[in-house]
């Protein structure tokens, strides 16, 4: 939920104020989500963003790998400070980065997975020595309890059941990419939705979102963006079967190097059970059942392709 208004608060702008040297003087918009992030120009003319949300120590890995990203060239926005203490949360800063369009979808499949691609070959893992874990909800699949989806805090998927083949689909490919921990793991975005993309024409212009980074194995990394780049946010869109296949082909394109039938299987029994979560939540929690409509078709395939 964006919403607009005109003051910082004071806590926010003493935190500016001691960790970018300048205090925050206009809000310019708010977005929460999984954290609260606010836009803001400081008092000596910068634009920024603030980012608060609970205090884990991913955060500090996550702001480590974005800032490794930045150094290394990658189109992100320029970390500025923090990890820091803002109240019983942990903020960080970095330089607003505007303009940019969102990438119409028809035939974007290869731009999506060559920006990915990229990301990934940039920031080895074993650069990055901090913990990534918890992991976001929608990749933990490898969750302790014998149920089939995570506990939710906002919506118990398991306590609704059904429907059948949507929560036997999710069970087969939980299955599949719990018997792939051995597969090499890259530090990867693993919500590569066109949301937290903006480009200029055809060339990436800033990706967004950098909370999201998992260490998983690379096939899983891009099974899951190849179902989820269509996302703009609202609906959750999936995408189709061919645009998965052109996703994970390009991928390998740009990687230089083929996947072997274990990571292809492990690649779509992932954007089958991310696609199968995102259809789930969005059912219960909001009442949409598009993204389930769009998967239902797919699912057989989607199965059959992961080998589960």
């Amino acid at each position: 939920m964006i919403s607009r208004v005109s003051k910082p608060s004071t806590e926010l702008s003493r935190w500016c104020a001691q960790h970018l040297g300048s205090p925050a003087v206009d809000l310019l918009f708010t977005v929460q989500k999984l954290s609260f992030v606010t836009a803001l120009r400081l008092d000596d003319g910068r634009r920024v963003v603030v980012k608060a949300r609970r205090a884990e120590e991913r955060v500090r890995t996550c702001a480590a790998v974005q800032r490794l990203l930045w150094e290394r060239g990658f189109p992100c926005p320029q970390p500025l400070a923090g990890p820091a203490a803002y109240g019983d949360k942990v903020a960080t800063a970095e330089v607003l980065i505007e303009g940019g369009d969102a990438l119409a979808r028809d035939g974007a499949a290869p731009l999506f997975a060559r920006a990915l691609a990229m990301q990934v070959a940039l920031v080895g893992d074993r650069e990055i020595a901090g913990t990534l874990e918890p992991v976001p909800l929608w990749v933990n699949w490898d969750h302790p309890a014998r149920l089939t989806w995570p506990p939710d805090p906002v919506v118990e998927l398991n306590a609704r059941p059904g429907p059948d083949w949507l929560d036997g689909a999710a069970e087969s490919a939980r299955e599949r990419l719990r018997a792939a921990s051995a597969l090499p793991k890259v530090i990867g975005h693993a919500d590569w939705e066109s949301q937290n993309l903006r480009w200029r024409g055809r060339e990436l212009h800033v990706a967004f979102d950098w909370d999201s980074l998992v260490r998983r194995p690379e096939a899983i990394v891009a099974g899951m963006a190849a179902l989820m780049f269509p996302s703009t946010g609202p609906t959750n869109e999936a995408a189709t079967v061919d645009e998965s296949d052109a996703f994970l082909a390009a991928y390998q394109d740009a990687r230089g190097r083929a996947f072997t039938r274990d990571e292809l299987e492990v690649a779509w029994a992932a954007g089958l059970w991310i696609g199968a979560w995102k259809a789930k939540k969005k059912a219960l929690r909001f009442g949409d059942t598009r993204v389930m409509e769009e998967l239902e078709p797919q699912a057989a395939e989607r199965l059959r392709r992961s080998g589960a």
